[in-house]
């Protein structure tokens, strides 16, 4: 890597952002539409004598895995315009920001449309799933649980130590 550039960092400006989440959400469209045509075109021409009400179920999940997580990102990247003017007033959230909710929702359309192709070569790829609640419970853990359950009494002053025990014993 070369050396760093000096200054300050490029920001992007409204514009930008609103532009981006638009081909965000219409990459991430593409993605499950292209996954779901694959998955229906291949298991109804090709393999279904082998369906059962099982993968019914699990197709049905897929659904509502993709719907929810598109509906979440369409949600948080909608920019708002000026009734009057139709001027741009707010972006939205940032869609391709470095960490953020809308970076896991990506993680699980992409992961769903991997588990969702995966499924056709064998039914044991839907246990592939397991991974988000496992990676969501591991964000969980090392972000929140562990660093409150684990942290370190605050220190405390010996002088105002001292002083509350003092103010405890004249009130008893």
């Amino acid at each position: 890597m070369g050396p760093k550039p000096k200054g300050k960092t490029g920001t992007k400006g409204q514009k930008q952002i609103a532009e981006e989440n638009k081909s965000t959400i219409q990459y991430y469209a593409m993605i499950m539409g292209a996954a779901t045509a694959v998955y229906f075109i291949i298991r109804i021409f090709l393999l279904l004598e082998s369906c059962t009400w099982w993968t019914w179920l699990v197709v049905a999940f897929t659904s509502v895995l993709y719907v929810g997580s598109y509906q979440l990102l369409s949600l948080m990247g909608r920019a708002k315009y000026s009734a009057d003017t139709g001027a741009l007033l707010d972006a939205g959230m940032d869609l391709n920001a470095e960490s953020g909710t809308a970076e896991h929702l990506k993680d699980i359309i992409i992961m769903t449309a991997i588990v969702q192709t995966l499924s056709l070569i064998t039914e044991y790829a839907w246990l592939l799933w397991l991974l988000i609640p496992g990676r969501a419970f591991y964000l969980l853990w090392t972000n929140i649980l562990s660093p409150w359950i684990f942290a370190e009494a605050p220190e405390v002053d010996e002088k105002k130590q001292k002083k509350r025990e003092r103010k405890a014993h004249r009130r008893f």
